[in-house]
């Protein structure tokens, strides 16, 4: 199964860099789920929380506030005006 190559993002520096499985972020229409394969997509980030899911299982959580979402050929960027681990 092919992975999500993904990039998070804050307007100071790069919070988060890896593989995922998934990755599902909050937009100004709702929630968007992200799986390998997904149509090219380009959303305002919403206030809130992105899980992503890497091969390992685990699941990274980031506060990702205002910004961006872009999915294009399995790539993944959430270009936020602030974001941080949670």
């Amino acid at each position: 199964m092919a992975a999500l190559d993904v990039n998070v993002v804050a307007a100071d520096r790069e919070v988060w860099v890896g593989e995922a499985k998934r990755v599902i972020a909050r937009t100004s229409d709702g929630e968007i789920g992200i799986l390998p394969g997904h149509e090219p997509v380009l959303g305002v980030v919403a206030d809130g929380e992105a899980r992503i899911l890497t091969p390992a299982d685990e699941t990274i959580r980031v506060q990702a506030d205002g910004g961006f979402l872009s999915v294009e050929n399995n790539r993944v960027i959430i270009a936020a005006d602030q974001a941080e681990l949670l």
